[in-house]
């Protein structure tokens, strides 16, 4: 079957745009095309997030555009997950597929960070295996929350300002709960179009770092607005208005109600999302195509 079907499927209408990538995936073996992973950062401010919305720019969208100026056709990408409006990342992952093999994907990269805002940086593209998928083959994604009480005209629009006292050893008492527990429905935005709110938390903790305590939390997947959540809730605990037994009962509800408030996003940085070796082993190569594109800083 001709790819150019598909990218032609893309561009007649924005309305096809679900359905074509579907497709693409559902028959990706009747298609001669190389998949590429998209390694990039990028601060959230002037974003809706990442994902594309009818209600304004995107990171998604700044890329997608970005491509389709350099390779002269829709390119659309699918990233390893959501982050909200405002929120950062020092690390996102996305793929997409092209219909012949990019001999030089360094000056494409430099190409795209030519074309792009200031706000979003291409660290490196490398080339994985057809069937490597950038949102489901992650086995873990890593994010931080900053939060200080030190009033700072230059980073500001980074941290989350709390001028009161926190009880940090208590929140740590609190985040060793979390791996007691997969379903974090409490912690969930409503009315989200998951299957499922089952997440696998394989680290969580507060640690100092300069005039600020960082919240680091490590899991297979997460929630819509979950970060927050649980650093909301957490903050509760620091405060002495919930004790580590009213932390668990917070889960066990199921109730995003019983939760505290969600903080605010542009703190949040997604950090890390790791792979399986495997997706970068390929065929022609008989090896990997990295020794690790993670270490891109």
């Amino acid at each position: 079957m001709d790819s150019n079907f598909y990218f032609l499927l893309i561009a007649a209408s924005p309305d096809l745009r679900t359905f074509a990538v579907r497709f693409k995936h559902e028959t990706k073996d009747f298609f001669d095309v190389s998949r590429y992973f998209i390694y990039l950062g990028y601060n959230g401010k002037n974003y809706r997030g990442w994902q594309v919305q009818p209600n304004g720019m995107t990171v998604q969208q700044a890329i997608e555009e970005a491509l389709a100026t350099l390779l002269r056709q829709p390119v659309p990408i699918v990233g390893a997950g959501r982050t909200d409006a405002g929120v950062h990342a020092r690390l996102m992952v996305a793929h997409f597929d092209w219909a012949e093999p990019i001999a030089d994907l360094g000056f494409l990269a430099e190409k795209l960070n030519r074309v792009l805002p200031k706000d979003i940086a291409i660290y490196r593209i490398v080339p994985v295996v057809a069937e490597a998928h950038a949102r489901f083959d992650a086995t873990s994604r890593t994010y931080k929350y900053y939060v200080t009480s030190r009033k700072d005209p230059f980073n500001h629009e980074l941290v989350y300002r709390y001028p009161g006292r926190l009880d940090f050893e208590a929140m740590n008492r609190a985040c060793a709960v979390l791996g007691d527990y997969i379903d974090f429905t409490s912690f969930s935005k409503l009315h989200t179009d998951v299957k499922t709110n089952n997440c696998r938390i394989q680290y969580a903790g507060w640690a100092r770092e300069g005039d600020s305590w960082v919240f680091t939390i490590r899991a297979d997947r997460f929630l819509r607005n979950m970060v927050r959540a649980i650093v909301g809730t957490l903050l509760e605990v620091g405060r002495g208005k919930l004790t580590i037994e009213g932390f668990r009962k917070v889960i066990e509800a199921k109730d995003r109600c019983r939760a505290g408030v969600s903080v605010p996003g542009n703190a949040l940085f997604l950090v890390d999302i790791t792979y399986p070796d495997a997706l970068f082993r390929l065929p022609e190569a008989g090896a990997s195509s990295r020794e690790n594109p993670a270490e891109i800083f």
